[in-house]
Formats: structure tokens, sequence, C-alpha cells
């Protein structure tokens, strides 16, 4: 082998070097993988479950682990007092649908009938003063009569006629049936009672604990026979589905995502990889945060993202770090 052939395949092998070191002396720098690296958390989501009202716990019917579908009862209280008040109201409404009945519903005919007759005898009794005193009138002057009998006589006439009034004034009261007023009054006393009522039955409610979604029980603060106040923590329930993800973009990269965008993401010594959806980009920016772990240390400002994980299981737990990979971010732009 000659030397020209020698420097000739040395040429070439340099050149072949420096196209491999310089990707194509930048003419395939578009080539290269686009994709974009985040971290993040798993979102750690938990409700503390208390009841509204007071008082001593009866049931626990879950323990720490278990998992609750919602609507399932998860504790409840003795609700002996309870229902003692629920006895008072429903006699309170009972009472006073009576009272509103009796003046909707007006006076018995019997009462009517008796009214009726009062005012006959008081008729009847005016009637006969009347009389007394026609007949008695011109016996006065002659003094025929005393002055006495006379005085006696005009008094029970007027006495007569007054019961007559009064008479015929119950009459038309029991004919006219109750006012407006009192049946108002009457409506307004049973809507109190109602109220009550429905008080009653809400504390009555409230003393179940009810889960509100799906969960994981994470503490079982108290136990049955505690006595507890209203709103003092009794379970702590982990929400895990829809599991969500929070991870964080810097600033420069922030044009390179869009929410709807497929993402990976992957958890140390887990070795599936996990399919999510960017739901909501936040507007706005924060410092990078000590919990996010990137390859290099940033003090540029990031935006925090929600990912929904689409195939969560039970090897993907809340609260675990995790690496996010964005294979269809755009390209990254550069000056």
């Amino acid at each position: 082998m000659n030397r020209r052939r020698i420097i000739g395949i040395a040429a070439l092998v340099a050149l072949a070097i420096a196209l491999i070191v310089t990707r194509g002396f930048g003419l395939f720098a578009d080539k290269q993988d686009a994709s974009l690296a985040l971290y993040g958390n798993v979102d750690i989501r938990e409700v503390e479950m208390a009841f509204r009202v007071g008082g001593r716990i009866e049931t626990i019917a879950v323990d720490e682990g278990a998992r609750v579908k919602a609507g399932q009862v998860l504790a409840t209280l003795d609700t002996a007092t309870v229902d003692a008040r629920m006895n008072e109201a429903n006699a309170q409404v009972a009472q006073a649908e009576a009272a509103l009945a009796k003046l909707r519903n007006g006076n018995r005919a019997q009462d009517i009938a008796q009214a009726r007759a009062r005012v006959a005898a008081a008729m009847a009794t005016a009637v006969n003063a009347q009389r007394d005193y026609t007949r008695r009138q011109p016996l006065v002057t002659p003094g025929a009569i005393s002055r006495d009998i006379w005085e006696q006589t005009v008094a029970d006439r007027d006495r007569a006629n007054a019961q007559l009034a009064e008479a015929r004034q119950a009459l038309s009261l029991i004919e006219a049936g109750a006012r407006r007023e009192d049946i108002a009054g009457a409506q307004a006393q049973l809507r109190a009672a109602e109220a009550t009522r429905r008080s009653a039955t809400t504390d009555r409610d409230d003393a179940r604990l009810i889960a509100a979604t799906n969960a994981i029980v994470v503490t079982r603060a108290q136990e049955p026979g505690a006595i507890v106040q209203g709103g003092q923590t009794v379970l702590s329930l982990s929400i895990d589905r829809p599991m969500r993800v929070r991870a964080y973009i810097a600033e420069p990269d922030l044009s390179r995502i869009s929410p709807g965008m497929t993402v990976e993401v992957t958890a140390n010594g887990n070795p599936k990889t996990y399919r999510g959806t960017i739901g909501y980009i936040s507007p706005r920016s924060e410092f990078t945060p000590k919990s996010v772990e990137t390859e290099e240390l940033r003090t540029d400002l990031v935006y925090r993202l929600r990912i929904i994980v689409n195939n969560p299981d039970d090897a993907l737990r809340q609260g675990q770090p995790v690496s996010v990979r964005v294979p269809g971010a755009r390209p990254a732009h550069k000056d």
C-alpha cells in the first residue's frame, strides 16, 4: 500500500469521526429526540372525616387500609338523644296541624245550633221584659206601682236587650269562622314546628359518617365509645382515583406543551411505564420547589402541571417521586 492511499484512508476516517461528533455539522440536528423530561410527585389527596354533630361513637365499620366506596356508612353515633328530640318534634307538628285544621274547617254544626239556641232564649227573655215594661209604664204616674218596682222593670228590660245583643254577636262569630289573622298565625306555628323537625332529622342523618367518594382509610383516629365534638376527626381517607401527578416545567419550556398532551410516567424501582394526560397548566409562575429533583440546580421560575394517570395500579403510590416524559413536546426554540 503506497503512502497516498494511506493518507486518503486516514482522511476518510477523520471525516467520519467529525460527522459523528458534530451530527453531520449540524445538518441532522433536527432528527434528535425532541421529548421533554419533567419531574414531580404523585399528589396526596386526603379528607378528614368528622361528624357534624357531637356525641358518643357507637360503631366504626372500617379499619386502616380498607377501601371504601361512595355512599358507604363508615361510622355511627348513638342517636338516643336525637330520637327523643325527633319524637317531640313530631308531636309538635301534629299539634300545630290539628290547630290549623280546626281553624280552616270552622265550627261544628252542634256549636252553631247551641249558639242559635242561646239567641232564642235571650230573645224570649227580652220579649218578656219588654212586655212587663209596656204593661207597667202607665201605672207609674198614678202611683199604682212603687218607684222601686218600675226601676227594676226598666233594668230587667235593658239587661235582657244587652244579653240578646251579646248572643247574636256570638252566633255571628261562630257562623263566620276563624279570622284570616288566626289562620295565618296557626300556619306560622306549623312552619316553626316543621323547621324544628327538619333540624332534628338533619342531626339524626348526620349521626352517620358516609364516604363521599371511593377512597382508602389512612387513619382511624377514634374508637367506639369515644365522645367526640362536632368537626373532630374520626377517620382520614386518601383519594387515589383519579390519580394525579404534580410536576413542574421551566419557563423556557412552557411553550413546548399544552393541555391534552400524552405523557409517560415512571417511578424508581417500578418497571412499568404509565400513560397520562396533561390536564392543567398553572398560569402563575413560582420558584422551583425543594421537592422537585432535577438533573441540575435551577433558580428560574417554573409552572405547575397537573397530570392525570390513565392506567394507575397499586404499585404507583401517593407521594412517590416520578419522572415524566412528554414525547410529543414541541421542539425547543434556539436563539
